[in-house]
């Protein structure tokens, strides 16, 4: 057992570590402390402001989008040099002289946009000496600021693309460009919104900052407790059961934490001790809680800072975002809770001891099914009595609506009333109890509220992230200051004040938890946005595509390969937020023209989710997986063994991505209801069994044909349509010339794929496969004329005459005197689901082939179960 010195100084590690990464490691004593917290509470509190329509409503405090990157920029330099020591070696408990000159002239620099707007906008492009010195001493503190905040690796690779920028004329061969001057690196980086205040910087001013404020302030209100309870008292009595409720838990604890590192000392800090108690060994406990605690960030609705990075750069609503992302995020939990299952049966484990009184199993799945129901009524008539409200109430819908929410919030809190209050655990005493599962989900569920409000405002009310964060965050203080005193006064205790007091403090500290957790995402945020500008400035991304296209060789199953090694590698020193803005940028449309070029059209989405799940494995991979090394130093085990086993866990996180460029279906594009959740349904059981195959158990011990076997059927259910396109063909070749023919008569909702070539803007030769949709002719128009797309003939050639301006056509790349080169229309054939057939048939053979021995395994245990009993 764990001596409880040894317990505090591992406390005292993980916390020195969350502080070091996330919310600067310096505490410091006397009068620097409050101003160091004022001023990330102001920062705060700032943000709600912007966020919030009282600007509009009063007339004053309206900022323009640049002036507001400018000031958020502003406070997290200002909280860098105050918070983070320059080295490991400066004063943690106070702030040297030097630290506060270096953060107030970074804070200036940061407000310089904000304070000489109107003379910048006056003088475009023509920087003079003062904004040169500004923007250099700018420059080179974010680059500091970012070493102190997230490490050498991002500086390195922002201080790489500044040298380029200056020194193109002096690269060798395809990299060399005419080079940019120091006055057009300032004007283009620091002086426009195309460098550090581009859309990175001003995605995190916009979106990012609410959603980590509205995590922080949930987890200081008790809701991560909660999650943790609630997990373990539904899962920890299963076999391996300390580990499914890390997955389930960390999963919950994902949703409101921006932060992998500290989500997984928030919830492994209880759950690694508790899977070793069960048979799980060091490594695989914290593997397990790394695992899961990093996939917090592909889970809907609130999910990773890049995801909100992805509304920008894709140009698709966020609720768009998140139904792509939620199959395969759903997809990948349950294959981690199968391998948490698999691993409890390798080694024949069990769980905890149940608080729960025993009940027949039917009646178990009767009261299970019955909370379904009473789950899906409530939801429909919240949407459909809403939906009747709003244009019944007018004006008044607003107030209503608010009095009924407050009403359920008072109900909720009745009913949790009843119940004792939660305490957390210490998972280091000899005997753990779990919770009974009915006291511990009731005396929490008002905390679900702000969630609901959340999804509501972004799903149905199709609000913007930012102003559905607001709401639901000020809905969150409401209950802050409100939940104590009323639960106090329904329990009959009499202690206002001090309940009052603690609800205030709770606020307080969410509001500087939110701050001081935002300034490693700001930093990132400002500082990837040099590589986006000097992509743009010196067009690097054109000989990028042209050197990755050389490497792949035109293949673009080589070239995702190359783009995940190199998200990796990238990702063994940046945090997940950088490593998606730089490689996204660099890469996302190199993928989508190689794909064109090879036939295949890649939605833009899907790339950009694919440089997402890479980016993600930022804080496993080993040698520098930072979430790795909490998980280590709770579970006392070695970092790097800890991290490649979290990666062995992270290979169905890795396959994905792969799957969801060949096969859209799993991002739900172009799919119907019913459709869908057949996907859903293959894709899961896909997934189990990839993971039965990687982990080399399925029915029993897996033999290395049947683990290959079980890889097959997996990718079969998961991309039926690579078997079937090998039997038939999906498209016919037809004649450029009968091109215009085919399109008016073809099917609506279908598409032809037309292969064009010509010049780009760029004089350059390209060819490309373009998907036409079929649409529906305007009245007195053509289909081909809607389409806005005028072709001429000349023999057998076919060439664009012309492209009607914000036409469909236009969108789709189709551009002057490019030469239709191919078409091919679709044809009638069986559906690729009929392949899922053999895959299961297979699927058959192996169980068939398992299953004697599964049988001889089971008689081998109850025998010494018996024996052991004797």
């Amino acid at each position: 057992m764990t001596s409880p010195v040894a317990h505090q100084d591992a406390k005292d590690v993980l916390e020195d570590m969350v502080a070091s990464n996330d919310t600067g490691a310096r505490s410091p004593a006397g009068m620097a402390k409050p101003l160091l917290l004022g001023i990330a509470a102001l920062w705060s509190l700032f943000q709600l402001w912007l966020a919030s329509p009282l600007p509009y409503v009063f007339g004053f405090g309206v900022f323009s989008a640049t002036e507001a990157r400018s000031i958020h920029l502003a406070f997290a330099l200002l909280l860098t040099f105050l918070a983070y020591p320059a080295f490991k070696t400066s004063p943690r408990d106070r702030i040297p002289a030097l630290d506060w000159l270096l953060a107030i002239v970074a804070m200036l620099a940061g407000l310089y946009i904000y304070m000489f707007y109107e003379q910048l906008a006056g003088r475009p492009g023509q920087p003079i000496l003062q904004d040169v010195l500004v923007g250099v001493a700018g420059m080179l503190l974010l680059l500091e600021a970012t070493r102190r905040t997230l490490g050498p690796p991002l500086m390195i690779v922002a201080l790489v693309f500044i040298v380029y920028s200056l020194a193109g004329k002096y690269m060798p061969g395809m990299l060399a460009h005419r080079g940019v001057s120091l006055d057009a690196l300032i004007n283009h980086q620091w002086l426009t919104t195309q460098g550090v205040f581009g859309i990175a910087l001003g995605v995190s001013t916009s979106f990012v900052f609410l959603f980590v404020l509205f995590g922080a302030l949930l987890e200081s209100a008790g809701a991560g407790n909660y999650f943790i309870k609630v997990a373990f008292s539904m899962l920890g009595h299963l076999r391996g059961g300390p580990a499914k409720a890390a997955v389930v838990s960390s999963g919950l604890t994902g949703l409101i934490s921006g932060s992998s590192i500290a989500n997984v000392v928030t919830t492994g800090t209880f759950t690694i001790p508790l899977m070793k108690r069960v048979g799980f060994s060091a490594s695989q406990a914290g593997a397990v809680e790394v695992a899961a605690s990093v996939n917090g960030q592909i889970m809907p609705p609130v999910m990773g800072a890049a995801a909100f990075l992805m509304v920008e750069y894709v140009g698709i609503p966020y609720v768009e975002v998140i139904r792509h992302a939620f199959l395969p995020a759903i997809i990948s939990y349950i294959a981690l809770l199968y391998i948490v299952h698999l691993e409890a049966l390798k080694a024949g484990m069990t769980g905890l001891p149940s608080s729960n009184p025993q009940r027949p199993l039917l009646r178990k799945l009767f009261g299970f099914v019955t909370g379904v129901v009473m789950l899906i009524v409530a939801s429909g008539v919240v949407y459909y009595g809403l939906g009747w409200m709003k244009p019944a109430l007018g004006e008044a819908a607003p107030w209503v609506i608010s009095v009924l929410l407050a009403v359920v919030y008072l109900g909720l809190l009745k009913l949790g009333s009843g119940y004792p209050e939660l305490e957390m655990d210490d998972p280091n005493q000899p005997v753990v109890k779990l919770p009974q599962t009915r006291p511990t989900v009731m005396v929490g569920l008002h905390y679900l509220l702000p969630v609901v409000v959340l999804v509501w405002c972004l799903m149905v009310e199709r609000l913007s992230p930012g102003l559905s964060a607001f709401w639901a965050t000020v809905f969150l203080i409401c209950i802050m200051l409100t939940q104590r005193p009323l639960i106090a006064m329904m329990r009959g205790r009499s202690e206002l004040k001090a309940d009052v007091m603690h609800g205030v403090n709770d606020v307080w500290e969410g509001l500087v938890a939110g701050a001081r957790n935002m300034i490693g995402i700001g930093i990132a945020t400002a500082t990837a946005g040099i590589v986006v500008g000097a992509v743009s400035q010196t067009g690097v991304g054109l000989v990028l595509a042209d050197l990755v296209e050389y490497l792949s060789m035109g293949n673009l199953l080589l070239m995702l390969v190359l783009t995940a090694v190199l998200s990796l590698i990238l990702g063994m020193g940046l945090p997940t937020t950088a490593n998606y803005i730089v490689v996204s940028a660099l890469l996302a449309p190199v993928i989508v023209e190689l794909g064109q070029q090879s036939g295949l059209v890649v939605p833009l989405i899907a790339v950009h989710l694919f440089v997402f799940y890479f980016g993600i494995m930022a804080d496993v991979t080993p040698p520098v997986g930072l979430a790795s090394f909490a998980a280590a130093a709770i579970s006392g085990d070695d970092p790097m063994r800890t991290g490649v086993q979290a990666f062995l866990y992270s290979l169905r996180t890795a396959a994905l991505p792969f799957l969801f460029i060949f096969n859209t279906d799993l991002l739900l594009i172009d799919v119907t209801f019913w459709h869908g959740v057949l996907i859903f349904i293959v894709s899961t059981v896909a997934m189990l069994i990839f993971a039965a195959a990687t982990q080399g158990w399925f029915m029993a011990r897996s033999r290395w044909y049947e683990s290959l076997l079980l890889l097959l059927v997996a990718f079969s259910l998961f991309r039926p349509g690579f078997w079937m396109d090998m039997l038939h063909d999906p498209y016919q070749e037809i004649a450029p010339s009968q091109f215009a023919q085919s399109y008016e008569q073809s099917d609506k909702d279908s598409d032809l794929r037309v292969r064009i070539e010509g010049m780009n803007a760029f004089g350059k030769h390209v060819s490309k496969v373009v998907l036409v949709p079929v649409v529906d002719a305007k009245p007195g128009k053509t289909r081909m004329q809607t389409l806005g797309l005028e072709l001429l003939q000349d023999g057998d050639k076919v060439t664009v005459d012309m492209v009607d301006m914000g036409s469909v056509a236009a969108d789709l790349g189709f551009d002057f005197d490019q030469q239709i080169v191919s078409v091919k229309a679709p044809v009638e054939r069986w559906a690729k689901e009929w392949m899922w057939l053999p895959a299961l048939a297979l699927l058959l053979l192996v169980i068939g082939m398992q299953w004697p021995r599964r049988q001889a395994g089971s008689r081998g245990r109850n025998a010494g179960l018996r024996a052991e009993a004797s």
